[in-house]
């Protein structure tokens, strides 16, 4: 009998500051791993031009985000940028009881949760190059208003200080160099031992 390797799914978060890269990242890393899956958050804030419900966020009102939370249905959730957001863990069961990985785009807060809940989940953390490359970034999206992209660059020095809670750092200067940074960090975490059961081995 042939020697297997089976390999329960495990969670992976992907942080950055706000206009740090993650969401591109992460849609790279997808759209080229079969293994893996996206976990759609929800969130209390209204919808940027062109997000869609259900692909970009989950969008819900105040009120059913705090039912949920009453009924112990968040994975975890925290407050960001003046808005809730959260992942169900109905979700989450789901896809890792297909053996799938689930990719998750979350901020500190949410990671540090994560990784509490799940000491084994993987934490990548993106840095951008400087500030003012994150804050032209941001103008750049021309989502936002002064006022919320001020607040998303003051909030964005109290990430990064957390960043080194994190299992692993990129600093995202060059994209295609960035992905391919966290695509050998994935492979690599997926060949640990601790997650791999050996199968084939004869009985004697």
């Amino acid at each position: 009998m042939a020697i297997e390797l089976k390999r329960n799914g495990m969670l992976i978060v992907v942080s950055s500051p706000s206009g740090g890269g993650k969401s591109t990242v992460i849609k790279a890393l997808l759209s080229n791993d079969p293994e893996m899956e996206y976990s759609v958050s929800v969130t209390s804030r209204p919808p940027r031009r062109g997000e869609k419900d259900g692909e970009s966020y989950h969008f819900v009102s105040d009120e059913q985000f705090q039912k949920w939370i009453d009924e112990g249905r968040f994975y975890e959730w925290a407050f960001v940028h003046n808005f809730r957001y959260g992942t169900r863990k109905d979700i989450i069961k789901e896809k890792l009881s297909r053996g799938m990985d689930v990719i998750m785009d979350l901020d500190f807060q949410g990671g540090l949760n994560i990784k509490r809940q799940s000491p084994d989940a993987v934490l990548i953390f993106l840095l951008p190059p400087t500030m003012e490359i994150l804050e032209q970034r941001l103008r750049d999206r021309q989502t936002d208003s002064e006022e919320t992209i001020q607040i998303r660059l003051r909030n964005a020095y109290e990430e990064i200080k957390h960043a080194t809670k994190y299992d692993y750092i990129l600093i995202n200067r060059a994209l295609d160099d960035t992905i391919s940074k966290a695509q050998s960090i994935i492979a690599s975490e997926r060949h640990k031992a601790i997650r791999l059961k050996i199968l084939g081995l004869d009985n004697d």
